[in-house]
């Protein structure tokens, strides 16, 4: 009896336990929400909570925070830009080290987030600014830190000013590339650029002799040849001469020749060049001027093997760059050239010929000649006012040629040796002279302009017939008519 109370009651505590006890699915419900607990994270963005902050820190300089309760750790994301340096629990140093952005975290002794501060490290503008008012005291610029650039905006009154703020702002920045500049210039000023390029040449050539020839065959096959032409080939026409046949001096050979002629010329030449280009542009800004043309010249040949061309310019060509400067001056860039045409220093590539069974040409590629230039190149940078004018480039060349031919032995004898020789002698003189000037200039009334071609009326058929003019005459015969003849200082002596 008593044991069967003991059985029932153990059956009883039992079923108690299995009653209380969970089931498989109420058992994983528990381990996920304990699970989920555990891997719940918050992600907060830098500087978007209670706790952030902004500062901007001049490079090189530092900057003190004062935290509200004691810190008991600081991370910096980005060393090289800042670094803090925490001096007692509730104060710390910050240090700018490098240009950019970047964020320091201060945590208490429990791992809690005191505050998040962002920093953003910049080149002291205040400096740079205060330069750019002592050099540039007439300029109203604005100096600006965008990352690792320095921004310059506002205006300035002239180039030359814009140059000096850039150039200062270049020193105070790493690398020179980094600044920017958005500066205007106030009232940019046209300049017009007047040039002449005046060359004269003179030139002096006379040729006076005999000219000796003579073929002498002897019993052999040889011929032996006397020529004393004259030296420079000159169109020397001559005056007189003797020739001497085989059949007066047989003995000397079947087919003997002896020529003499007698030989003067004097000419006398000069050239004037006069080349006026006149240009304008914006102060700061580039302009180029070219008449002339352009002629090909072969520089090499492509896959097919046709020759490829390249076109160069001749001609007069000018171009500069002008600075206004202050109180009326001009800074000029100059490059100015007049070239022509030459055939001294050309080259000629040789052609090829095609000819058929019997020689007859049938076909071929002819010769190609390539002229060369004579050139007269000026340039150079300088400095003047507005009308004033300044000789950028002078040329004065002289260049004397003597040569004297004659028959050995003989043309040294005193009197008679003069009939058995030649001489020829040519001088030349060249006087370049390169002249500029500037002018600041304003936009004038279309009416006050004149074009070279307004008044120009062409000759009737009847006057161009009978009286050979080309364009008609308003003046009566024998009046003055202004503008007529030289003027300026022209001219040029001849002995």
């Amino acid at each position: 009896m008593m044991a069967n109370a003991r059985y029932l009651a153990g059956l009883a505590v039992l079923a108690a336990l299995a009653l209380s006890w969970p089931g498989p699915s109420a058992m994983a419900q528990n381990t996920s929400v304990e699970r989920a607990n555990a891997l719940q994270v918050t992600i907060r963005e830098p500087g978007d909570g209670p706790v952030s902050e902004s500062m901007t820190l001049p490079l090189g300089q530092a900057a003190v925070i004062h935290l509200p309760v004691d810190a008991a750790d600081v991370m910096v994301a980005n060393p090289d830009i800042a670094d803090a340096v925490v001096r007692t629990p509730t104060r710390a140093v910050l240090l700018g080290q490098g240009v950019g952005r970047t964020n320091v975290f201060f945590f208490d002794s429990d791992g809690a987030l005191i505050l998040d501060l962002s920093v953003r490290v910049e080149r002291d503008m205040d400096g740079l600014s205060e330069a750019l008012e002592r050099f540039v005291p007439e300029g109203r610029i604005i100096a600006e830190s965008m990352n690792a650039n320095i921004v310059l905006s506002g205006s300035v009154p002239s180039a030359s000013a814009a140059d000096t703020a850039l150039q200062v702002a270049r020193r105070w920045a790493e690398d020179p590339e980094q600044v920017i500049s958005f500066l205007s210039i106030e009232g940019r000023d046209q300049v017009m650029l007047r040039v002449r390029i005046v060359e004269m040449q003179r030139t002096l050539v006379r040729q006076l002799g005999i000219n000796l020839s003579a073929n002498l065959n002897t019993a052999s096959p040889t011929v032996n040849r006397i020529d004393t032409d004259n030296a420079f080939g000159l169109a020397g026409r001559a005056l007189g001469g003797l020739m001497a046949q085989a059949d007066l001096l047989n003995a000397l050979g079947p087919d003997t020749r002896l020529g003499a002629s007698f030989a003067a010329l004097e000419r006398v030449g000069l050239v004037r060049t006069l080349a006026e280009p006149n240009l304008s542009a914006i102060s700061g800004e580039s302009a180029n001027f070219l008449a002339g043309g352009e002629f090909p010249v072969p520089v090499g040949r492509d896959r097919d093997g046709n020759i490829t061309i390249e076109y160069k310019p001749f001609g007069v060509g000018l171009g500069f760059t002008p600075v206004v400067l202050s109180e009326g001056r001009i800074s000029l860039r100059i490059s100015t050239e007049v070239s022509e045409l030459s055939n001294q220093g050309s080259i000629t590539l040789g052609g090829s010929t095609q000819t058929d069974a019997d020689g007859n040409v049938t076909g071929g590629v002819p010769a190609l000649t390539i002229p060369s230039l004579t050139v007269n190149r000026a340039e150079t940078t300088v400095e003047l006012p507005s009308g004033g004018s300044l000789v950028i480039a002078g040329l004065i060349k002289e260049e004397t040629r003597q040569a004297m031919d004659g028959v050995p032995g003989v043309e040294r004898l005193p009197v008679l040796g003069a009939l058995f020789r030649s001489r020829d002698f040519a001088n030349s003189e060249t006087e370049l002279v390169i002249i500029v000037t500037p002018y600041l200039v304003d936009p004038s009334d279309p009416d006050a302009l004149a074009s070279p071609g307004e008044g120009f009326e062409p000759a009737s058929t009847a006057a161009n017939l009978f009286l050979g003019r080309v364009n008609r005459v308003y003046a009566a015969p024998g009046a003055q008519v202004e503008g007529q003849g030289w003027t300026g200082p022209v001219g040029f002596s001849v002995e």
